[in-house]
């Protein structure tokens, strides 16, 4: 994603719950763009500052590419947190939370609809060149 030229629309921490049987609340560095969300364990830099050795520990790096992503959804606030779900289009659930004030889950929904609007305009400029080509003698 950030390899690609994306620039970083958001920037920041966010809690993410943890898939284990605890289900604690972990810290991640956060990097939102046009294309997705990248999640970093908080130690790590991000790919862009990264020495090029040794190349394991990029694999902890996860991105959450909108075209994977079905919804955002399950805001609620409670104390001082905003807590929001993640559903990918496989189904799988990613819980988290942040500061109310910090705004992260309106920024991935603003961001995701975004993105689905680009891809849906693509798609018919695509089906209108194939109709024109068609049309054509």
């Amino acid at each position: 994603m950030l390899e690609s030229g994306c620039k970083a629309v958001k920037e920041g921490v966010l809690e993410k719950r943890s898939d284990g049987l605890l289900q604690l609340w972990k810290k991640k560095r956060c990097i939102l763009t046009e294309e997705g969300l990248l999640l970093i364990p908080p130690k790590q830099q991000p790919p862009q500052q990264q020495p090029p050795l040794p190349a394991e520990p990029a694999a902890k790096i996860k991105e959450l590419h909108f075209s994977n992503m079905k919804t955002v959804d399950c805001v609620e606030r409670k104390g001082k947190y905003v807590y929001f779900t993640v559903v990918m289009a496989e189904g799988k659930e990613i819980d988290f939370r942040c500061a109310q004030e910090q705004g992260w889950n309106a920024a991935i929904t603003l961001q995701m609809v975004q993105y689905k609007n680009r891809q849906a305009i693509l798609a018919v400029r695509s089906t209108r060149q194939k109709q024109q080509h068609l049309a054509q003698p």
